[in-house]
Order: C-alpha cells, then sequence, then structure tokens
C-alpha cells in the first residue's frame, strides 16, 4: 500500500524518540505532514493529536502531562486503555504488527492495530494511512493480541536461533547457520500465509514419521539438552495443526 498523499495534513506531537520514534516522525515528515518530535521529559506542547512512543511502564506518567483537548494515544502492543485515563473520551492507540530495530523504516506492508474512542481511533487510522500502513481494529482481549504479535516475532527468531544452534552441533559452521536457514523459513511462511498453515505442514509430524522424531530427540539430548523441551512442545503443537487439515495431509510427501 503506498502512502495516502489525498488525507488532509497532519499535526502530531510524538513523545518519545527512541528506535519506533524517530522512525514514525521521520516517515510523517516526509508525507508533509507537521511533526512535533518530543523527548519523554520535554514538555509536551498542545498538538491536535499526541502519540506516545515511550517505554509501556512510563505511558500512564507522560500521558497524565499531556495536554487535554486533543486525541492521545499511546504505541504499545501490551497495554490497554486504562493508562490514558486522564484521556479517557479522546484515548486510543496505534500499535505497528511490525519490529523497529532501528535504521531503515520496514519496508511495507506495515499492519497497524488501532483502539480506542472513535475520535481517537479515526485520527489513529489517519496516521497509520499516512505511512502508508494497513490499519485493523482490535476489539478483543488487549492480552491475547500482543500474545500473538509475540509468537509470530519474537518467538520466531528464537526459533531460528535454536534451530541454528542445532545445525552448528551437525558441523556448519555457526556464522553461516541461520541464513542457511533462512530460506526454508521464510518459504514455509510464506506458504502458510498463501495456503493456510495446516495445508502448509510438511515434514515428519505430518508422516507420523516416529522413527524420525525418536532420533531427533535422542540427538537433540546429546548435543543440545536445553532444546528438546522447545522440539517437544512444537512437535504436539504440529500434532495439533495437522488434525485440523487430516484428510488433505494424509498423502503428503515432503
Amino acid at each position: 500500500m503506498s502512502k495516502d498523499s489525498s488525507s488532509e495534513r497532519l499535526e502530531v506531537a510524538i513523545v518519545g524518540q527512541g528506535r519506533l520514534g524517530s522512525t514514525v516522525s521521520s516517515a510523517l515528515e516526509e508525507a508533509g505532514h507537521i511533526v512535533h518530535r518530543v523527548s519523554r521529559h520535554q514538555a509536551i506542547p498542545a498538538a491536535p493529536i499526541v502519540w506516545l512512543t515511550v517505554p509501556d511502564g512510563a505511558i500512564r506518567s507522560v500521558a497524565a502531562q499531556c495536554p487535554t483537548g486533543g486525541v492521545v494515544l499511546h504505541a504499545s502492543g501490551a497495554s490497554d486503555l486504562t493508562v490514558l485515563e486522564a484521556h479517557a473520551s479522546r484515548a486510543g492507540s496505534l500499535h505497528p504488527l511490525m519490529t523497529f530495530p532501528g535504521g531503515a523504516p520496514p519496508p511495507l506492508p506495515v499492519p497497524a492495530a488501532i483502539e480506542g474512542s472513535p475520535i481517537a481511533r479515526a485520527c489513529a487510522r489517519q496516521l497509520a494511512l499516512a505511512m502508508g500502513w494497513t490499519p485493523f481494529e482490535v476489539s478483543g482481549d488487549r492480552r491475547a493480541y500482543h500474545a500473538a504479535a509475540v509468537l509470530a516475532g519474537n518467538f520466531a527468531t528464537t526459533l531460528l536461533a535454536e534451530a541454528a544452534g542445532v545445525l552448528t552441533a551437525a558441523g556448519v559452521p555457526a556464522g553461516d547457520a541461520p541464513a542457511l536457514l533462512a530460506p526454508l523459513a521464510l518459504r514455509s511462511l510464506e506458504n502458510a500465509v498463501r495456503m493456510g498453515p495446516s495445508a502448509a505442514l510438511t515434514g515428519p509430524v505430518v508422516r507420523n514419521e516416529t522413527a524420525v522424531l525418536r532420533d531427533h530427540r535422542a540427538v537433540l539430548a546429546a548435543v543440545r539438552p536445553a532444546t528438546v523441551p522447545v522440539y517437544e512442545a512444537l512437535v504436539e503443537a504440529t500434532q495439533r495443526l495437522a488434525q485440523e487439515n487430516a484428510p488433505t495431509i494424509a498423502n503428503k510427501v515432503d
């Protein structure tokens, strides 16, 4: 999705200039919007929209310092709107469902979760579209939303690191292992999105190759014992997923 150049010119104070805050500040400035860059220890100017990109633990105290009258958004995935209680009728959140490691902004599309009062949701949607993001609403339990984000993002990184450690134990140089595994990991994710996770499954769990799984457990116990519980949990989760599409995958060959 391209940036929405047809939207009105926005004015926003972005409080917190860390990796996320500085990236979105630059993106909005480049799109022609008025951005007040504010560090978390500076006075917060009165602006139609104030977007708090500060650490979760600081949101409540920083929000209490925001002038009233404007919309106040936070950028936390885990926090609900009670941290913005001083601005209840004009409170909301805009959280990019994306990692921001610093440097260049992430490539589009960037899904962005929005929540809040009607006016806050409208402002959050405008900001998201101004940066070319894809906004969507979260109406359920915020904890479940954030847990899903951690599973798909943080834990995917951890899983790649675990796999790289096992590949290193097989004799592959440690520095090469992540890059060698990346094409397989990325293609698997692409297939899961395109086909649906259960239909995209391949491998020994789907084929019920118990001898192969037993060998895996044995070698992991020998070369990387800490990975055994991770492997066991993933085998169980994969078995549950495979059952969702059992008639289709019965004849699969990897």
